[in-house]
């Protein structure tokens, strides 16, 4: 092999390869530096977020029965619940006094929540929500624990709940308000009854 051929296999000599690479990169600055820049300027400019973010847990608390369930499937154990039981006088002479539960405490702990959002799902009577506030950041980590009160202050941000699909059927709570009052069955005649026969002495 002469000494003016190259070898197929053998690597590119140092710097011819680079200088396309280069020019390459340049193009891409070039190009933009023509561009406006998408940089929001927080906290002067707002994000503009979509409208079911998870910024933080909000609490309706007249919806809270304290069932404990929120906190029992909580992974990190970041919900605490205190509440005592309440009797209720019956509402007409002679009926049973009733007992519900009181709810005394209600704190999520953010330092160690981490979002999931099971709390919210297996709630049954729609007392948590998603609220797309996330300015609540603290300068020491132990004031992260909010109480229902300030749960309770982000419940106005909640945006609502998506209308239905057109073809979606009516749900049932709607349908079982606007279903029309039984009417009352007419009373049934009274049936006379007549009196058996004497059995015979001889049937016996």
């Amino acid at each position: 092999m002469s000494s003016n051929q190259t070898d197929p296999g053998s690597p590119a000599p140092k710097g011819r390869g680079a200088i396309p690479g280069l020019i390459k990169g340049l193009a891409t600055t070039a190009r933009t530096l023509a561009r406006p820049s998408h940089t929001a300027e927080y906290p002067d400019a707002q994000p503009h977020l979509p409208p079911r973010s998870r910024g933080v847990i909000a609490l309706l608390e007249e919806n809270c029965t304290s069932c404990m369930l929120c906190a029992r499937e909580c992974p990190d154990w970041c919900i605490y619940i205190d509440s005592h039981k309440e009797t209720i006088p019956a509402p007409t002479p002679g009926g049973r006094e009733r007992q519900r539960n009181v709810l005394d405490r209600f704190a999520i702990d953010f330092s160690l929540c981490m979002y999931c959002g099971i709390c919210i799902e297996v709630c049954p009577f729609d007392a948590l929500h998603w609220s797309p506030e996330f300015e609540y950041a603290e300068l020491d980590i132990r004031d992260l624990l909010h109480e229902k009160e300030r749960l309770g202050q982000w419940m106005p941000t909640v945006p609502p709940p998506p209308a239905l699909d057109p073809g979606a059927p009516e749900p049932a709570e709607v349908a079982a308000a606007n279903k029309p009052p039984r009417a009352a069955r007419p009373a049934r005649p009274a049936t006379t009854v007549r009196p058996q026969p004497p059995a015979a002495q001889g049937d016996a």
